[in-house]
């Protein structure tokens, strides 16, 4: 089940907004340029920003998110269907078709039990060619990413088109490490309230190299995040066809 704030029908449109210029995706144009990727699988697309960028640089792009309203406003974005979008998960992907799979963002970290980054791991290994490559970002639990939000005390404000003006507040409900939970809450210009719930896995380095050497991927770089420096690991990992 996707978190509310990419689900809720009334909280999806708010998220492009909040989260800014996506000066991180960036990055992932180029890796798909260094690679010479020509299809890539978008998994965990949200609101289309990484698909669409894609498209628009000649890349065929196929983009899965599991939360509806999110792929619902993706596709608005996208009149002349440049992008084929997919209401579901990695396993809905086409099998062996794309030269990169791309995670961005924290969809990495989603995954908080052994059981569904297997399961998703799998199913990506399934939807690369032989050779193709899987790049994803996770944050770096030495950096200690939630002290950061914790000490974030005041509302964010922002004008959200066709909305008004909806204040965000960020609570850090539980950290138990691996994992670290959180709260936005959303008030809108009405006085009503949503509230999305979250929970981030937190794996080190060690712990992802495994992972993906247990599931058929080398990995073959490791790199730190231009717009984050020292606060996460990007991951470039090959499917290992023999």
């Amino acid at each position: 089940m996707p978190d509310a704030i990419f689900a809720d029908p009334r909280l999806a449109p708010l998220y492009d907004t909040f989260d800014g210029d996506r000066d991180d995706l960036a990055p992932y144009l180029a890796i798909a340029g260094e690679l010479g990727a020509r299809t890539v699988a978008d998994i965990g697309c949200g609101t289309g920003a990484l698909a669409i960028l894609l498209a628009a640089h000649g890349h065929t792009v196929t983009a899965v998110d599991p939360a509806e309203a999110s792929v619902d406003i993706a596709r608005t974005k996208d009149p002349g269907g440049a992008v084929t979008w997919i209401h579901g998960d990695a396993s809905d992907l086409p099998a062996a078709r794309a030269d990169l799979a791309a995670m961005t963002g924290n969809v990495a970290q989603v995954f908080v039990t052994d059981e569904l980054w297997s399961g998703t791991l799998t199913a990506i290994r399934a939807a690369l060619r032989p050779g193709g490559w899987l790049v994803f970002e996770a944050r770096r639990p030495g950096r200690r990413a939630w002290e950061d939000w914790a000490a974030a005390r005041d509302p964010l404000v922002l004008d959200v088109p066709g909305v008004g003006r909806v204040a965000r507040r960020l609570e850090v409900t539980d950290v138990s490490l691996p994992l670290v939970s959180f709260r936005f809450t959303y008030r809108f210009p009405d006085g009503s309230e949503v509230v999305s719930d979250s929970t981030l896995r937190f794996r080190d380095r060690d712990e992802l190299d495994h992972g993906l050497t247990a599931h058929g991927f080398r990995t073959v770089d490791v790199r730190d995040a231009p717009d984050r420096p020292g606060m996460e690991f990007v991951f470039l990992a090959r499917r290992d066809d023999g």
